[in-house]
């Protein structure tokens, strides 16, 4: 019997799915692997943008637990369950005075869905502290882990999204997060920066950077529980730093973030902003007013609306820059 997936996904859109299963433990996801074909594998729905109504079952992750694993004078890992929440995450975390993931505080979602985008923010990806992925092989039931190595991350990126999307579900993380003295912050961020400074901290702890990353992400960023939203709907585009020079000469305030000596990479939300988005409204839904970057839902229960509104902002940018915005957001549509 179909059922609504409005209350599993942060856009909040009002699709039918065939059926819901959820899985609190590895013998229930086992188990819901087992009576259904094909489905969908989701956490909090907060990277997901239904558009139709999909023929398939949801699985929906939501194995609990945090445990200490091995340590040094300098690092403990903490192995996590893919269905806690990853700020709840990075909370306890600092309560525990350990580093490396106070830069992605306020991220939503769960911890399972982390390393499959390599979520990053304010110079910081999941990728500079994670040691390995708990997987399920979805056909067989087997569990194992993969190295960070071999979960092949990437800008947004991992191979969860490729070679092994549908095929491995995602269990547990294991972090290795640092001890004090031994944290190593980054506040090479001007926006961190300059939070810092007007609150007159010079010499920052943890706890100081992710107060600071929190502050900064509620002044810019929807909070989807009140203004439904999945965050950033797209990626930064990376682009050839020949192309950059070009584009350089005719626009000349456009910013850049080095990658390597041969692509460097464009703020997305700068150009959907210079391309006039910003703020503006399409029927039910719109791009944010203070971020560029997120689409929002004012009440479109249909997620085609949202979904023509990302093509039009793409063919605006590539007509004004010729460059592709590439969805962060994982479409779902017939």
């Amino acid at each position: 019997m179909a059922q609504s997936i409005r209350d599993y996904n942060t856009f909040r859109v009002d699709h039918e799915v065939s059926s819901i299963h959820q899985a609190t433990t590895i013998e229930e996801l086992r188990a819901a692997c087992e009576a259904v074909d094909n489905p969908i594998i989701l956490g909090d729905g907060s990277n997901v943008l239904f558009a139709a109504d999909i023929d398939r079952p949801v699985i929906v992750i939501d194995m609990k637990g945090i445990t200490l694993g091995d340590e040094s004078d300098r690092w403990q890992e903490v192995i996590v369950g893919a269905g806690e929440n990853w700020h709840d995450l990075v909370l306890w975390a600092l309560d525990h005075d350990l580093g490396g993931i106070e830069n992605l505080s306020l991220i939503p979602g769960k911890c399972g869905a982390a390393p499959m985008q390599n979520i990053g923010a304010y110079g910081v990806e999941i990728a500079d502290t994670l040691w390995s992925v708990g997987v399920m092989d979805r056909m067989t039931g087997a569990l194992f882990n993969l190295s960070k190595s071999a979960c092949k991350l990437g800008y947004r990126d991992s191979i969860f999204k490729n070679e092994y999307k549908g095929q491995y579900i995602i269990t547990s993380i294991k972090l290795r997060l640092t001890k004090a003295p031994h944290h190593k912050l980054n506040i090479s961020y001007g926006d961190i920066k300059k939070q810092l400074s007007d609150q007159g901290i010079s010499e920052p702890t943890i706890k100081d950077v992710s107060k600071a990353v929190i502050a900064i992400r509620e002044s810019k960023l929807p909070d989807p529980k009140k203004l439904p939203n999945a965050g950033s709907f797209f990626k930064n585009p990376v682009i050839p730093i020949h192309q950059y020079d070009e584009l350089k000469k005719k626009h000349s305030d456009m910013p850049s973030y080095p990658v390597s000596d041969a692509v460097c990479k464009v703020p997305a939300g700068w150009l959907i902003d210079q391309a006039g988005w910003k703020g503006v409204m399409l029927g039910e839904v719109g791009v944010h007013a203070q971020q560029a970057l997120v689409i929002v839902n004012h009440g479109a229960k249909d997620g085609k609306q949202i979904l023509e509104l990302s093509k039009m902002i793409q063919k605006s940018v590539f007509e004004k820059y010729g460059i592709n915005l590439n969805t962060e957001v994982n479409l779902f549509r017939k």
